[in-house]
């Protein structure tokens, strides 16, 4: 009797556990990952793709969770390259000048598909090619990031140096800059600022970066031990990332709504500017094969950084990105 009762046991437990859920391996069916990304500057309607991916429920479907830290680009770099945090946005002449202070980053996705640098003019000034703007004064946030770069990309594209040019520190106050009579140019990205002065009445000509050369853009960073250790994190926040993208390409007044409960101060007054700040944002994201980077624009972003000093000595560039993680077309 024993012995049948025991028989009896095991046949419940048994048929217990055939009954019980069974944990996978897919992460969406688990807690999600709790992640802290860093977005290197002030929430956006730029950042749309991002929000989208949060609202719609990507991310939580790749399971994850995502903060949006909206940190300096450095810190966030330094906290990928120290393995601190997985990843963080990153424009491409970033990556390339952390590797060469030995931070191992890698850019595993690229978001923007064109640099957005350009310098504005009023149109009264003439300035139409980069070689139109020698002996202007030029007004940039500083000597530093991705304007300072596409500065110096464009007064190579017209046989031109520093020397060649007056360049002054303005911070972040391109339009008050420009508008003011401060500078004669500033440097700025082609879906902002030259809207906002549309938008106040001012014609102004922009020489473009990307008319020019192409260079490696925003986009997500991640470093060689996530790669390693943790590539399914790696191709899970890409895929989230893409679908947030292609939702917000297909979707952009949606996308504008979901930008409200995100950034401050789009109200009625603002949300003509900031809504066609988002329209021309969604030009640069616009692609056949989304995600995917160009190893020539980083072989012109390596040449550019060795020419203004900012590198010693070439780099091996297929070590600073990979497109392992991109489906391939």
């Amino acid at each position: 009797m024993l012995k049948k009762t025991c028989r009896m046991f095991v046949l419940i437990a048994f048929l217990l556990a055939a009954c019980s859920p069974i944990k996978t391996g897919n992460p969406a069916a688990n807690a999600p990952q709790k992640i802290r990304l860093p977005m290197g500057y002030i929430p956006n309607v730029q950042y749309a793709p991002f929000y989208v991916s949060a609202e719609k429920g990507f991310f939580r479907q790749a399971g994850l969770e995502i903060e949006f830290d909206y940190s300096f680009e450095t810190d966030g770099v330094a906290l990928v390259g120290a393995n601190e945090l997985p990843f963080s946005l990153v424009s491409g002449e970033q990556v390339l000048l952390a590797r060469a202070q030995g931070l191992p980053v890698v850019y595993v996705m690229a978001w923007w598909q064109d640099y957005p640098v350009a310098v504005a003019a009023m149109t009264e000034k003439g300035i139409h090619s980069p070689a139109d703007l020698k002996g202007l004064k030029i007004g940039l946030p500083g000597l530093f990031g991705a304007s300072y770069i596409g500065l110096r990309a464009l007064l190579d594209a017209g046989g031109l140096t520093e020397d060649d040019v007056r360049l002054e520190s303005i911070g972040f106050n391109q339009v008050e800059a420009l508008i003011s009579g401060r500078v004669d140019a500033v440097v700025i990205y082609a879906n902002n600022e030259p809207i906002q002065l549309e938008n106040l009445g001012y014609k102004v000509d922009l020489v473009r970066v990307a008319d020019y050369v192409e260079l490696s853009s925003n986009g997500l960073l991640s470093n060689e031990a996530t790669i390693a250790n943790n590539p399914d994190l790696v191709k899970r926040m890409i895929g989230a990332l893409q679908k947030g993208i292609a939702y917000t390409l297909e979707h952009p007044d949606e996308a504008f709504e979901l930008c409200k409960k995100y950034v401050e101060g789009l109200d009625p007054a603002n949300q003509k500017v900031q809504r066609a700040v988002l329209n021309a944002s969604l030009e640069f994201w616009k692609t056949d094969h989304p995600g995917y980077s160009s190893p020539e624009s980083w072989e012109n972003m390596q040449r550019v950084l060795l020419e203004m000093g900012m590198l010693e000595t070439p780099l091996a560039l297929d070590k600073a990105f990979t497109n392992q993680f991109i489906e391939k077309k």
